[in-house]
């Protein structure tokens, strides 16, 4: 009845007018959505699709903030293991075996001091090629002499090395005292500050040691000063208190990564509680394995969960483990505990082979089998490389060891290099592609923020 009085007297009824509003704001909706599509899709044509839904937001100042220029957190070694045996796969024998040792430039090349790579170097890579070599502070004379000595033995590899030092700040400190980086006190000195103190430090060490070609650090030291005897850690270590050290210890493994370089977690199970200098003679850890897992261990734990790529394991008996070996020796530590109960599969390396705490009591075919027995993947600073290789083979034929637990140990190193990026692989070549569209996609979702914000 009041449509029909609106129509006669020539007035149009509000639903029309409500109708025909609805329609127009459809058709400027419809208009507007289309413009943005051409906008993306065509005139901007690095976005894609999106896979859900988008949701309206709010630019905020976090919106407004650059992508991350750090690269993304690497993916845990498993990841490579396909690759790693690949890799195996195409390896000889003696090649397998080399990639066990980790050497001194002079054990490599028999000479006194070595400051440059010659034919030499070249020589014995091709003989021996070992899965890595630690420099020195005799090493290092200065900045470009020792870039061109790591970046030039590397050349030569067959396989890219790991390229290690001990640097630990403090007394250990082989790159900073010899070419004048930023010196840090010793770690103790900074247990009670927080973990940011501890990230900084590693971020600090890191950098300089990447610039020199280093990928490899043999720290942090995760050992606890719980025995004021001790001399060989003392302030070595970050803390004297369990849970304080796994906290600054797991800081600092989580900054090497960041920062490129590979962390080392030692001396396991724990050398802070012993007495004796494993330098000289064999350590002992007077202690159960319930005290061991509410002390020693709780930073070992912390340091795998942040990502330690290694663990080094300390020439250190413990009799209620092992009463005869060590734990570098022993079938019942880094089998048991370490991979077992940790559940630990990363890679394992020795202390140094010339300590005296191995030396002085066994035999260099003892030393194999049990490296062998313990399952350990790296043989670090063998005394006398053709000695070690001899008896590893030696070991073979006399099938008290095997080819598949060399096989075990090199795809362990392999995986490593593979996710540390020291070989490069499908993988991590199409990680870093990601990384670099990821960051041009957040360049211009940027953009488009400020935009928003502007017009609005």
């Amino acid at each position: 009845m009041a449509d029909h009085y609106h129509a006669k007297h020539g007035k149009t009824p509000g639903s029309v007018i409500a109708m025909r509003i609805i329609i127009i704001v459809l058709i400027v909706a419809l208009f507007a959505g289309g413009a943005w599509g051409v906008y993306r899709f065509v005139l901007n044509p690095v976005q894609t699709a999106p896979t859900e839904p988008l949701i309206p937001t709010i630019a905020t100042e976090a919106t407004l903030q650059p992508p991350p220029t750090h690269a993304p957190t690497e993916a845990p070694a498993s990841d490579y293991k396909e690759e790693a045996q690949k890799t195996l796969s195409k390896m000889s024998l003696d090649e397998k075996i080399a990639q066990l040792f980790v050497v001194t430039p002079e054990t490599l090349t028999g000479v006194d001091v070595a400051t440059i790579a010659g034919e030499t170097t070249k020589e014995m890579l091709e003989k021996y090629p070992v899965g890595g070599i630690i420099y020195s502070t005799p090493n290092m004379e200065d900045k470009d002499q020792l870039k061109d000595l790591i970046s030039t033995t590397q050349s030569y590899s067959k396989l890219p090395l790991l390229i290690c030092v001990d640097e630990e700040g403090g007394d250990v400190a082989r790159v900073a005292d010899a070419l004048d980086e930023e010196k840090l006190e010793p770690m103790f000195s900074y247990k009670d500050e927080d973990k940011s103190t501890a990230s900084k430090n590693a971020k600090t060490i890191a950098s300089y040691l990447t610039k020199y070609g280093f990928n490899t650090d043999f720290a942090p030291v995760a050992d606890v000063w719980t025995n004021k005897d001790n001399t060989v850690i003392a302030e070595r270590a970050y803390s004297d208190d369990y849970q304080k050290a796994a906290e600054l210890v797991a800081a600092a493994v989580k900054s090497y990564d960041e920062n490129g370089i590979a962390a080392t977690l030692k001396h396991f199970p724990g050398h802070g509680g012993t007495a004796e200098d494993s330098h000289e003679v064999l350590a002992v850890l007077d202690k159960s394995y319930d005290e061991l897992k509410d002390g020693e261990l709780l930073p070992f734990k912390e340091g795998i969960k942040a990502g330690a790529d290694m663990v080094m394991v300390g020439h250190i008996v413990v009799p209620s483990l092992d009463e005869d070996k060590p734990a570098t020796l022993s079938k019942n530590i880094v089998p048991e505990i370490l991979r077992k109960d940790m559940k630990y599969d990363g890679v394992v390396i020795s202390d140094s082979l010339t300590m005296g705490a191995l030396v002085e009591n066994f035999s260099t075919e003892e030393i194999v089998q049990g490296l062998f027995d313990a399952d350990i993947d790296l043989f670090l600073m063998a005394g006398d490389l053709d000695e070690y290789f001899d008896t590893v083979n030696t070991l073979l034929s006399d099938k008290k060891i095997t080819e598949k637990q060399i096989d075990e140990k090199v795809t362990r190193i392999l995986q490593m290099k593979y996710k540390r990026g020291i070989l490069k692989s499908e993988q991590n070549t199409a990680q870093t592609a990601t990384q670099n569209t990821s960051e041009t996609d957040a360049t211009e979702e940027t953009k488009i923020s400020a935009i928003t914000v502007t017009n609005e």
